[in-house]
């Protein structure tokens, strides 16, 4: 045999024997994939293991008082491991004992079918049966002690998976500004949202097993990565302002059969926003906060924007105060610019602005400004309107402010129309931030929503008062808007409906009509009414803005949103003692009470509950000095004399003569003016004695 048929030979073997060995490479995982499918696929569920990721505790929000706002609490789903139990007899003596507990304790099912559900899950072999969803840390205590669950986990097989469910302490306050966020949710709203990776924390990681029929159970009672719970937002709400401010709007909501409004209440100084509230008209009727119009509501802002207006022409010295401007029909091409109530005839500039005429304010900024367009709009853009304000909450709208330079800029009729609020968009929050400044002498600061980020009570972040502007305006032209915004309450479209006389309120009045996204203003007549400013306006600490949309029962801005911004203005001043530190002033007769002693304990009483300081006299009140306190004279008499009571009231009189053993008869009211025995003679103890008191 030569070498070449030699080599062939061991050729064709090896060949055979590889196709020989792939052959029974494919009959054996033929046999392992469809003869013993079923055996290795139940193995394989048996030996499976993973990690699953567990959720962190999430942080707090707490509002600016340290009142708590949303929080995370715990929540367990109770489940049963059937065969932890080995021993069947106290399987069968306990089983009935149980079911009656978990009746009476979850009251869902009768202890008949707890006891059918256990008994069947035993002899199916259940080693992960449901019991009960949404339990509590305090009820997962109370079950730990029924028959056989009291015997551990590994005997008593009870297995508590626990869940963190998120709830808000104060339910539907200031709901909307808190927020959601989770993983069906696209856009984050609100905090919650806008604070995500703070308060979600750091997931941990637990070991599971998978065991038959699939159900994945935990493998150790401790989790191998432990999570990171999430850190705590400390935001500017105030809890007792934000439920005034939700009540008040609501309120007027309802009277004024409105569809939907918005209100806001900030710090001038800081722009902490202390409340915002939202609300829209549900199907029956009810409101509820599905929307954010605040900060999300872009609208014409009508003649709350006058002050952006006028601010523009005293600032470039076009008018003063005083200047003259008349207040008739106004003519633009295709529209007449009018005023509601009527022609008011030829009026100073502050009192066109107080009266709200749309007429005057049109043809003042078309008449200056006609002939550079852009010098009235840069005003506007040097004031950021144009601008997203970077708000620490998502949802801002983009504001719509035009300029020349715009394709939908009309030479005679756009500028003319933004003068009182037309052909723009803002946002509540925005129109809230230009009055702010006004009220801040010129600056203007961001909204802020949150202070703070603390982890373990210690500050991760901190969040100051942010300057967008340092001098929007001259100090002279500041002055002349706050003194016409003040004029608005006193004198003009405010007066009736925001007026105090117990401090000074300043704002505008604005009325807009609203156009149909469709049809334009042609559509059925929808407005919008609002008022915003800021108070005490001598020394403004709170601005404030009500916005009411769509109301059937009224459309004027001064009767719409002028009894809520009244309302909201009046219980924030009343609850401020930092705005109450004002002398006591008297009114009448100014001179101090004296008082003569007679039930000493009585007097002392009333001084402490009143914060007085008694301040003695022997003798003569008029040498005792009252500026630090109320004088009284120490009535002294000797044993067996009559006291004087002359000047007392007739509580203390009765008592000082009933002491001195007297019966007394008493005729008129007020204090003792007469006595029929003089104070200090002698006479029988039991006489009678006449008072007059008046």
């Amino acid at each position: 045999m030569g070498i070449r048929t030699n080599i062939l030979i061991r050729v064709y073997l090896a060949f055979g024997l590889i196709l020989l060995f792939a052959g029974a490479v494919l009959v054996q995982l033929g046999r392992v994939q469809f003869v013993q499918g079923d055996k290795w696929k139940s193995m394989s569920r048996n030996l499976s293991t993973r990690y699953r990721n567990i959720d962190a505790a999430r942080g707090n929000i707490f509002s600016n008082d340290g009142s708590l706002l949303a929080t995370s609490v715990p929540e367990y789903e109770l489940r049963m491991d059937m065969l932890a139990l080995t021993d069947e007899k106290i399987f069968d003596e306990k089983i009935d004992s149980l079911s009656r507990k978990l009746s009476a304790f979850f009251g869902d099912k009768s202890a008949r079918e707890y006891s059918r559900l256990l008994r069947d899950a035993r002899k199916d072999g259940a080693r992960y049966q449901l019991l009960r969803r949404r339990v509590t840390y305090n009820e997962l205590k109370e079950v730990r002690t029924f028959p056989i669950f009291k015997m551990g986990k590994n005997k008593g097989g009870l297995i508590a998976v626990q869940q963190n469910k998120r709830i808000l302490p104060f339910r539907f306050l200031a709901a909307r500004t808190i927020g959601y966020s989770n993983e069906n949710v696209k856009n984050p709203v609100g905090l919650e949202g806008a604070y995500a990776d703070y308060i979600n924390g750091e997931s941990g990681k637990r070991l599971e097993s998978r065991i038959a029929g699939g159900v994945w159970v935990p493998v150790n009672d401790e989790d191998e990565v432990a999570p990171k719970d999430g850190a705590d937002i400390i935001s500017t709400i105030d809890v007792n302002m934000q439920d005034l401010v939700q009540t008040a709007l609501e309120k007027q909501l309802i009277v004024t059969n409105a569809d939907h409004g918005a209100a806001i209440l900030m710090e001038v100084a800081t722009g902490e926003v202390r409340a915002v509230a939202n609300y829209s008209k549900m199907p029956d009727g009810t409101f509820k906060e599905k929307f954010n119009y605040a900060i999300a509501g872009n609208q014409d802002p009508g003649s709350t924007f006058k002050i952006a207006s006028y601010m523009a022409l005293l600032e470039d010295h076009k008018v003063d105060t005083n200047s003259r401007v008349k207040t008739d029909d106004y003519p633009i091409p295709g529209h007449v610019i009018t005023d509601s109530h009527g022609s008011i005839g030829e009026v100073s500039v502050k009192v066109a602005f107080e009266k709200s005429s749309n007429a005057a304010v049109a043809s003042l900024v078309n008449k200056y400004y006609q002939d550079d367009q852009s010098k009235f709009t840069d005003h506007l853009y040097d004031w950021h309107l144009n601008e997203k304000m970077g708000l620490q909450i998502p949802g801002e709208a983009q504001p719509v402010v035009k300029n020349p330079k715009n394709r939908s800029w009309n030479k005679k009729m756009t500028l003319p129309q933004m003068a009182y609020g037309y052909e723009m968009q803002l946002t509540p929050l925005k129109m809230l931030t230009l009055y702010n400044a006004v009220a801040n002498n010129g600056k203007m600061v961001t909204p802020l929503f949150v202070k703070e980020i603390r982890r373990l009570g210690n500050t991760v972040e901190r969040f100051e008062t942010k300057v967008v502007n340092d001098k929007i305006a001259s100090d002279v032209t500041i002055k002349k808007m706050q003194e016409m915004l003040e004029g608005v309450v006193t004198e003009g479209s405010g007066k009736q409906y925001v007026y105090n006389p117990l401090y000074k309120i300043a704002g505008k009045t604005g009325t807009a009509q609203v156009a149909d996204a469709n049809k334009g203003y042609k559509a059925k007549k929808q407005y919008q009414a609002s008022f915003c400013g800021y108070f005490p306006a001598d020394h403004p600490k709170y601005s404030l803005i009500v916005v009411i949309n769509d109301p059937k029962n009224g459309y004027y801005a001064a009767s719409v949103a002028g009894p809520a911004f009244r309302e909201i203005a009046d219980k924030v001043y009343a609850g401020d003692m930092e705005l109450n530190q004002s002398p006591i002033r008297y009114v009448g007769n100014t001179t101090l009470p004296k008082y003569k002693q007679g039930n000493v304990k009585a007097l002392k009483k009333v001084y402490e509950k009143l914060s007085l300081k008694p301040l003695y006299a022997s003798a003569n009140l008029n040498s005792v000095d009252t500026s630090n306190g109320i004088g009284f004279e120490d009535n002294k008499y000797k044993t067996g004399t009559v006291p004087n009571v002359t000047g007392m009231g007739l509580s203390d009189a009765l008592y000082a003569l009933g002491n001195a053993g007297y019966k007394v008869s008493v005729k008129g009211s007020g204090s003792v003016t007469t006595q029929s025995a003089t104070g200090g003679s002698i006479i029988p103890k039991g006489s009678k004695i006449l008072i007059e008191l008046q």
